[in-house]
C-alpha cells in the first residue's frame, strides 16, 4: 500500500518545491497553535483606496490576517519576517486559467495526452502560478479532461500539493460543431470534443447537473465562435439563445452556483448579459445595450488580452499573424469604449496556451490599453474576489481575511509591471516563497 505522505513528497520533489519548505507548510496547516507571524515591509497596498501605506506590517495567526497597519502588535514568540524594501499586497487573482493546457498545439495535446498525464501537467501549472503570486484562480474548463480539475482543487485544499485556491468548472459546455468541437479532424475517426455537448436547454441542464455531481464549482459555456474579421469588422456567431442561457443561469442559481461564458462578440454577448451570467470572458465586442446591462447587473468583462497578444506574436505564418493583430487591434478599440462606459472588469489571462506563471502581464496590458494601475489592481483583487465568490475573504489586506499575501519590489500604483516579479508568497498563512 502506498504511503500518501511519501507519495505527496514525491510529487513535491517532482514539482521543484523544496521538500523541507512544503513539509513545513503542511505542518503549519495541521498545527492548531502555531506561532504568529509578523510581516514587516517598506509599505503595503491599500487596494480599496488605491494608496500605499508606509511602512507596512501585517500580523498573521494561522490562516488569517489579524491586524494590518504601519505598526502592529508583536505577540510573544511571534516570527518576525523583515522583507526590507518590498511592498506587501494581496495575492493576485486570475479569473481565467487553463491548468490542463500548456504551450503547443492545443487541439493535438488534448487528443495525444492522457487525462492522468494532463492532470500531472495541471498540478505543475498550479505550482508555477502560485510561485508567480497567484493565490486564487478560476479554471475555465479542462478541455476534455472532465472533472479532473476537482481532484487538483481538492489535492491543493488538503495540503497535498502547492497551488492557488481554485474554482473549477470541469468540461465547458458547447454545441455540436461548436467552438471546442473536433471540427477539423476526419469525422470517421470520431475524435472527441474538448467540451461537453448540449444542444438545447434540457441538455444544458443535464450536463450541468452531471458536472456539479462531479465537483464543479460553476459552469462555463461556450457562447460564440469561430471569430472572424470581415471588411474591418469583427463578427462571430452565437451558439445559444438568450432563453437557453437563462435556463442555465437559473439552474446554477438553484444550487447557489453561477455561469461564466466564453463570448467574444454580438449578439452572443448581449444574450449572455440578458441571461444574467456572472462574467463575459474575452468580450472583444460589446454593444451599447450589452454594456448597459452589464453595468446594471454588475456582470464582469474579463478581457484576456495576454492570450490574444501571444497568438498574434506566435502565429505560424505572416498572414495568420496579420489576422491575429487585426483582431487584437479591434479588441483594444472596443476595450477603451468599455472602460469609458464603466463596464465592470475582472482580470483573467487565459494562461495555458502560453506558459503558466507569466500571466501577470495581463495587468500590464490592461493598463497599457486604458486602465489606471489602481483600477487594474481593483479589478484583479476586489472584483476577482467577488467573481470567485470569495468576497470578504481574499483580495485585500484586512483583519479577518485569509492571509494570501505577496511581496514585490516597487510601487504597483506607479509601475504596474512590478507585479510580474513576485519575491514573497504566502497563502493561507503558509509561506511558499521568501
Amino acid at each position: 500500500m502506498t504511503n500518501p505522505r511519501l507519495f505527496s513528497s514525491f510529487l513535491v520533489l517532482l514539482a521543484g518545491l523544496p521538500l523541507q519548505q512544503f513539509a513545513a507548510a503542511q505542518n503549519q496547516t495541521q498545527t492548531a497553535t502555531q506561532p504568529a507571524i509578523v510581516l514587516h515591509a517598506a509599505g503595503l497596498l491599500d487596494v480599496k483606496n488605491g494608496r500605499l501605506v508606509k511602512p507596512g506590517e501585517v500580523l498573521v495567526q494561522g490562516e488569517r490576517i489579524v491586524e494590518v497597519g504601519t505598526s502592529v502588535n508583536h505577540p510573544a514568540g511571534a516570527q518576525i519576517i523583515d522583507l526590507g524594501d518590498r511592498i506587501l499586497m494581496p495575492g493576485l487573482i486570475d479569473a481565467h486559467v487553463h491548468l490542463f493546457l500548456h504551450p503547443g498545439a492545443e487541439d493535438l495535446q488534448t487528443v495525444e495526452e492522457s487525462v492522468p498525464q494532463r492532470t500531472i501537467t495541471a498540478l505543475l501549472a498550479a505550482r508555477d502560478d502560485l510561485m508567480a503570486g497567484f493565490t486564487a484562480e478560476r479554471d475555465m474548463g479542462t478541455e476534455g479532461a472532465g472533472s479532473a480539475d476537482s481532484a487538483v482543487r481538492n489535492a491543493i485544499d488538503q495540503g497535498q500539493f502547492p497551488g492557488p485556491r481554485l474554482r473549477v468548472s470541469g468540461n465547458a459546455i458547447d454545441i455540436l460543431g461548436g467552438h471546442e468541437d473536433a471540427n477539423k479532424y476526419n469525422p470517421a475517426q470520431h475524435v472527441l470534443s474538448n467540451a461537453t455537448y448540449a444542444n438545447n436547454s434540457d441538455e444544458i441542464i443535464a450536463a450541468m447537473r452531471e458536472q456539479y455531481k462531479e465537483g464543479a464549482d460553476f459552469t462555463k459555456i461556450y457562447e460564440t465562435g469561430p471569430d472572424r474579421v470581415r471588411d474591418g469588422r469583427f463578427t462571430t456567431p452565437y451558439q445559444y439563445t438568450e432563453p437557453q442561457l437563462k435556463a442555465a443561469v437559473e439552474e446554477a442559481a438553484r444550487v447557489s452556483k453561477r455561469v461564466a461564458v466564453h463570448a467574444t462578440g454580438e449578439p452572443g454577448t448581449l444574450f449572455a448579459a440578458q441571461a444574467g451570467v456572472a462574467s463575459i470572458d474575452h468580450a472583444n465586442q460589446l454593444g451599447d445595450e450589452t454594456m448597459r446591462i452589464m453595468r446594471e447587473k454588475q456582470i464582469f468583462a474579463v478581457p484576456t488580452f495576454t492570450i490574444f497578444e501571444y497568438f498574434a506574436d506566435h502565429a505560424a505564418a505572416p498572414a495568420q499573424a496579420a489576422r491575429e493583430h487585426e483582431m487584437l487591434d479591434l479588441k483594444i478599440q472596443d476595450f477603451r469604449k468599455q472602460v469609458a462606459a464603466g463596464v465592470p472588469m475582472a482580470v483573467g489571462s487565459d494562461v495555458g496556451p502560453f506558459p503558466h506563471g507569466t500571466q501577470a502581464r495581463e495587468l500590464v496590458l490592461m493598463v497599457k490599453y486604458g486602465m489606471t494601475p489602481a483600477a487594474a489592481l481593483q479589478a484583479d483583487l476586489l472584483n476577482g474576489a467577488k467573481l470567485l465568490d470569495w468576497e470578504g475573504q481574499i483580495g485585500a489586506l484586512e483583519a479577518g481575511y485569509l492571509a494570501d499575501i505577496i511581496g514585490i519590489s516597487g510601487n504597483p500604483l506607479q509601475d504596474i509591471s512590478v507585479v510580474q516579479n513576485v519575491s514573497f508568497v504566502m497563502k493561507g498563512g503558509v509561506i511558499y516563497k521568501k
